[in-house]
């Protein structure tokens, strides 16, 4: 090995780890990045569904930071963000006026659960799954509207 390239090798050799490392922390967090909701494919229940939903997921220390921006059923404008931890506990949840709080749990490298409450109480359980392809977010949303109504929505969306 010429004194060049042995020189050089702990800087490959480092970037490289760099490199294989950084890209393990991205699959671990398959969700993390910019998803767009389709509505076609989605579905609400009570509906109407929201006109548009587009989600910003970035790494955090121990977990997410969330920011969604979106136009509701009647043309209004939403904004919401969070970040959380994966530890289960709650974090505070700013922007919609029917919940103040989140709480996340991973269950796998495609898979989390989300608890969302009001006063400290459960209005929406969420289950997210992101498809083998990584192309497809889907989540599965059971609990109660700001009526006290059911709701049980399937919003999927896609990664941009």
């Amino acid at each position: 090995m010429s004194k060049q390239i042995r020189s050089a090798f702990p800087i490959v050799f480092g970037l490289a780890v760099v490199l294989v490392g950084s890209g393990a922390v991205q699959a671990a967090d398959n969700w993390l990045g910019t998803w767009k909701l389709n509505v076609a494919k989605s579905k609400y229940s009570p509906g109407p569904a929201p006109k548009s939903n587009t989600s910003k997921y970035e790494a955090s220390e121990g977990g997410m930071k969330g920011v969604t921006d979106g136009v509701d059923a009647e043309g209004k404008p939403t904004h919401n963000e969070f970040t959380v931890k994966y530890d289960g506990k709650d974090y505070p949840y700013k922007g919609n006026p029917n919940v103040d709080t989140i709480a996340v749990k991973r269950i796998d490298d495609d898979t989390y659960e989300a608890t969302l409450k009001s006063k400290g109480k459960v209005t929406l359980t969420s289950r997210t799954l992101i498809s083998k392809d990584g192309k497809t977010r889907t989540q599965t949303q059971t609990g109660t509207d700001a009526k006290g109504g059911a709701v049980n929505n399937t919003p999927v969306f896609d990664r941009q």
